[in-house]
């Protein structure tokens, strides 16, 4: 580390007098067990105490109800899609026209990521989930009223409510990790949050196909798509209600130094379109949108293509499209949660999200290879090990984009990855689609494999920097020195660092 980096990590804090008051409260110092007080540091020494940190226990309440409403829209997502097959005798619509029942969200996540994300620093996560919740509350009422054939726009005009309901979820995970959790949690945390997405996506897979078979009399297909839009909206209403009555904004007290360091910039000098810019001209960072959004949009191709797929080499067998869809993604539930506690014991970012992208190419490949073999169970085991790698990819992409951009908002990161990743999975939803139809389903994947293998190679050349965990660092390695009574001066700082390094 460099002498001028040593001395940007050890400026003051915050003005001095507000620390005797605030050590007579019973705080956590980031990453203890046991409540304790901040002390002030002497003036002589070059710079201040630590802000008082602490990790409520309302901070698991929070990111479990984020994820239940992440869920409850991203069902709706897949929801279409999966049965593609009977929406389409239903709406009688071409396939080109039910693929944008799921590329939707795609589309409308583009333009809006930048005003919503705005937003989010200006009014904070609660407004931020009252919106979303009310969107997507309104979206399944919408669609509630258009399940008959005739009505095919008002259930789009459902479907677009929802979409735009998903501006306001997809890039949360972060930045409710970040508020609310210990640096030693941070990464489990998201990983929650992006669980919850991952799950609706599972039960968009199973439940569709159950709820809505595919029989021939018009009427009766109806009413089961009605029942299935009833229940959406039921679940859509009480996440709405809860949210309204039980969601948080941040809590009183930072549970972090970083967080704190982050809290304590004036409002004023703080610029979204500087922030943007900054973003913009991190290189490390830009490579990890490219390298994000082509492996997100590779897993949006494939799920909102994998009906089609399964149909093509297993007719009849949509209720077992929905279960390979199932199994895609509970293997990467499985994953993200791993990945999470791994990333919050190791902090190997780089290395991790290298290994993962690599098997995402490996799972691609195999899959491609296996899918038209005429065995199904063999399509279980091969999609299965593909979701592990390619959806537990999800919470790896946002935790590393925060240690890359630190202290920028993790909202604006998650944000930008997010709409790379649109971007992406609609231009290769479309292409994938023409691919099949022309030339088959090994085609189409191996379209896939092409930019997995690109991905793969762009994040081998990612630097990285832990800027996150370097600040939390410093903080503990200054509330060490504080307690053993050692000088706390930048210049006992970069000399400590300088025999650790040539040690």
């Amino acid at each position: 580390m460099s002498e001028k980096q040593a001395l940007e990590d050890t400026k003051p804090r915050e003005d001095q007098s507000n620390w005797k008051a605030d050590s007579e409260n019973h705080v956590k110092l980031e990453g203890g067990n046991v409540a304790k007080p901040c002390e002030d540091l002497s003036e002589g020494g070059g710079h201040e105490a630590l802000q008082p940190t602490r990790l409520y226990h309302r901070r698991w309440l929070i990111v479990l109800l984020f994820a239940s409403y992440s869920l409850s829209n991203s069902y709706q997502w897949i929801q279409y899609s999966i049965i593609s097959n009977i929406f389409m005798k239903f709406y009688n619509i071409d396939t080109f026209t039910i693929d944008w029942m799921s590329m939707i969200f795609m589309l409308t996540y583009i333009p809006l990521v930048f005003p919503v994300t705005w937003l989010l620093d200006k009014k904070g996560l609660r407004v931020i989930a009252l919106v979303a919740t009310a969107l997507n509350c309104a979206g399944t009422w919408i669609k509630v009223a258009s399940a008959r054939p005739d009505l095919f726009a008002v259930t789009f005009l459902g479907q677009f409510c929802s979409s735009f309901a998903q501006v306001f979820i997809l890039g949360m995970p972060s930045r409710i990790a970040s508020v609310w959790f210990g640096s030693g949690e941070v990464s489990t945390a998201c990983s929650i949050g992006v669980f919850g997405n991952q799950l609706g996506i599972a039960i968009g897979f199973l439940v569709p196909p159950i709820l809505v078979p595919n029989v021939e009399d018009v009427n009766e297909l109806a009413h089961h798509i009605r029942i299935m839009f009833y229940i959406t909206a039921g679940v859509a209403t009480l996440l709405f209600i809860l949210v309204v009555f039980v969601f948080q904004d941040r809590p009183k007290i930072p549970p972090t130094q970083a967080q704190a360091t982050a809290r304590s910039i004036p409002a004023e000098q703080y610029s979204y379109i500087a922030s943007i810019r900054r973003l913009l001209c991190n290189r490390s960072f830009m490579l990890l949108v490219i390298t994000y959004g082509l492996n997100v949009g590779c897993f949006y191709a494939v799920g909102t293509l994998l009906n089609r797929m399964i149909i093509s080499h297993y007719p009849g067998e949509e209720v077992n499209a929905g279960r390979i869809g199932l199994t895609i993604v509970i293997a990467g539930m499985v994953g993200s949660l791993i990945c999470g506690v791994w990333l919050d014991r190791t902090k190997t970012y780089k290395q991790t999200t290298f290994a993962v992208y690599l098997m995402s190419l490996v799972g691609m490949i195999v899959y491609a290879a296996t899918l038209s073999l005429g065995h199904l169970w063999v399509v279980f085991i091969t999609a299965g090990a593909l979701g592990f790698f390619m959806t537990g990819y999800l919470p790896l992409g946002f935790e590393f984009a925060v240690e890359l951009t630190y202290p920028e908002s993790e909202g604006t990161s998650s944000g930008i990855l997010n709409c790379s990743a649109q971007v992406f999975g609609i231009i290769f939803t479309i292409c994938q689609g023409k691919i099949i139809d022309d030339y088959g389903t090994l085609a189409g994947n191996i379209f896939l494999c092409v930019f997995l293998l690109i991905g793969t190679i762009m994040t081998a050349l990612i630097k990285s920097e832990l800027k996150r965990q370097n600040a939390n660092l410093q903080a503990k390695a200054t509330a060490e020195r504080h307690k053993s009574g050692h000088d706390y001066g930048a210049t006992a700082l970069i000399s400590e660092l300088q025999t650790s390094s040539q040690a």
